[in-house]
């Protein structure tokens, strides 16, 4: 009988936790292995598939999926690894790969160090172990680096790849930032400019003109850094300023000396994608570092953010800039002054329709109709809290009636089943995965049961989430109103309209077409939707 022919793939996998084990596990150490042991037994080494810094949790990494479509394609009859964690440390997922997708293109698997080998049965008896094995020590690795993170975190050490524009990284102390010479005044200016009631979209288009660099551009220069984005670009790439960018630097607590940590987080140990965390989680260390800018100063920026107060040309305060939005293409209105009239006054249309290409109506009101309608409405609110706070309470909650109280006692108990039955189909997957290794059922049925069980969980995880996001809604709604009424009591009754009340207290004002009534009267529908409690007129 012909001896087969083994086409091989050596595959090589390096993680970030991976490189704290020292030189052992180092890319260039399982090269040599790897090729030295394909050369002492014969195999024919097809290509080698290399993953450098990405973790065996999962199996999104570029050239393993390179190998498979290999295997896939029948370039590929032969795999060997290190060991079996360089193949992969999500327990699951590496069996499923040794005991049904090689078997099932006839790929031999070999795993030097655990003298695993697939033609060799009782070399693989211990394989489902010495994966469950591996990604223990994922889970263990995850939670040190985890607890290690908050620690130096907690001292406000700084450990981004780069330091934030206007610092460098202190050569002689890890984690700590000093104030950057040569880029400070980027920082003093765009603070400066903020403080002289300049927002965010002015700022930008002055760093523009004046060509000031970017930090992306700056690293560049000097690291050599986002080489695929400014190397051979045109001039005007160093200084392609962001109103993004912008507001990021006039939020950023970093410019006054603090640190600010766990903004956001990995889904899972498994799972790297970020999710961003809620501000109430976030860490945050004071005077870790020498600031640029005053929190005196750094407090008024934000309360002029707040404000979004915007000048007109002829040097009146647009109070409601920000808050009007049109009804129907949710486009900003605009402000405009109509001075062919007698007596002449101001309004506001659709931005987008202004453009005239034709695309949506012209949404126009009044400014003095708008501002009375305004006032009165937070008038009539103030009027409300000071009669009767706890009736005005119940009122905006809508009186929780018995239909509402069922229906949320239902949902409390379908959120209970859906995470008992998910714990179930963890448990029976985990039992199917021990039938398949010891025999007792075929591939055929454990590929369709395991398909109907992923399935399900993808339900039920989807399930749990709308179901837990129902319950926040309702436990919120009580916080946010509550909220709303403190508010305010912090105020006096209004009188007049300024840009710090309406940004208080709205969050936007839809502002619909005005319509013909059957009595040949315009009538025009204004939306307000309040801060934490959205619209309740």
């Amino acid at each position: 009988m012909k001896p087969t022919t083994y086409n091989t793939a050596l595959y090589l996998r390096l993680s970030r936790d991976d490189e704290l084990q020292g030189e052992s596990n180092s890319i260039s150490t399982q090269r040599i292995m790897l090729r030295k042991y394909a050369e002492q037994n014969g195999f024919y080494v097809v290509d080698e598939y290399i993953d450098d810094g990405y973790s065996g949790t999962n199996f999104e990494r570029p050239s393993f999926k390179r190998m498979i479509d290999d295997i896939e394609n029948d370039r590929i009859n032969c795999v060997i690894t290190k060991d079996l964690s360089r193949l992969g440390r999500n327990y699951l997922l590496t069996g499923q790969y040794i005991e049904l997708f090689f078997p099932a293109h006839n790929v031999r698997y070999i795993a030097i160090d655990n003298g695993v080998d697939s033609e060799n049965q009782q070399s693989s008896e211990f394989t489902p172990f010495l994966n469950v094995i591996n990604e223990w020590y994922a889970r263990d690795i995850s939670r040190k680096v985890k607890r290690a993170i908050h620690t130096r975190n907690e001292n406000g050490a700084h450990y981004g790849a780069y330091a934030p524009l206007g610092y460098i990284k202190d050569p002689e102390k890890k984690g700590h930032l000093l104030i950057d010479g040569d880029t400070r005044w980027i920082i003093e200016k765009i603070f400066s400019l903020a403080l002289q009631g300049m927002g965010a979209a002015g700022i930008t288009r002055i760093l523009r003109d004046e060509k000031v660099p970017t930090a992306g551009w700056l690293n560049y220069k000097r690291y050599g850094t986002f080489a695929n984005i400014y190397a051979g670009a045109p001039d005007e790439k160093a200084y392609s300023w962001t109103i993004a960018q912008v507001k990021s630097i006039l939020k950023e607590e970093t410019y006054i000396g603090n640190s600010v940590h766990n903004k956001q987080t990995n889904i899972s140990f498994k799972d790297k994608r970020k999710i961003r965390r809620p501000q109430e989680d976030w860490w945050r260390v004071e005077n870790t570092h020498d600031a640029l800018i005053s929190k005196d100063d750094f407090q008024k920026v934000q309360g002029m953010i707040a404000s979004r107060r915007r000048k007109q040309k002829d040097g009146t305060t647009q109070i409601f800039s920000g808050l009007l939005k049109c009804a129907d293409c949710d486009w900003s209105l605009a402000y405009g002054m109509n001075r062919q009239s007698k007596t002449p006054y101001a309004h506001y249309h659709c931005s987008r329709y202004g453009q005239g290409l034709g695309q949506c109506s012209m949404h126009y009101i009044r400014y003095d109709v708008l501002y009375s309608y305004v006032l009165s409405r937070l008038q009539f609110w103030f009027s409300e809290v000071q009669q009767d706070e706890s009736r005005l309470l119940q009122q905006i909650l809508e009186s929780r009636d018995k239909d509402r109280c069922m229906e949320q006692k239902e949902t409390v108990s379908e959120l209970k089943r859906a995470k008992k039955r998910l714990a179930e189909t963890d448990a029976l997957f985990g039992r199917l995965y021990e039938d398949r290794i010891t025999g007792k059922i075929t591939e055929h049925n454990f590929s369709m049961l395991s398909d109907k069980y992923q399935k399900e969980q993808d339900g039920l995880a989807k399930m749990i989430d709308t179901l837990q996001k129902q319950l926040e809604q309702e436990t919120q709604k009580t916080t946010d109103a509550e909220k709303w009424i403190s508010l305010i009591k912090q105020y006096t009754y209004p009188v007049e309209l300024t840009a710090e009340l309406l940004n208080a207290f709205i969050e936007k004002i839809l502002v619909h077409e005005a319509v013909t009534d059957e009595h040949g009267d315009r009538v025009q529908k204004v939306e307000i939707f309040y801060r934490f409690i959205g619209r309740i007129d």
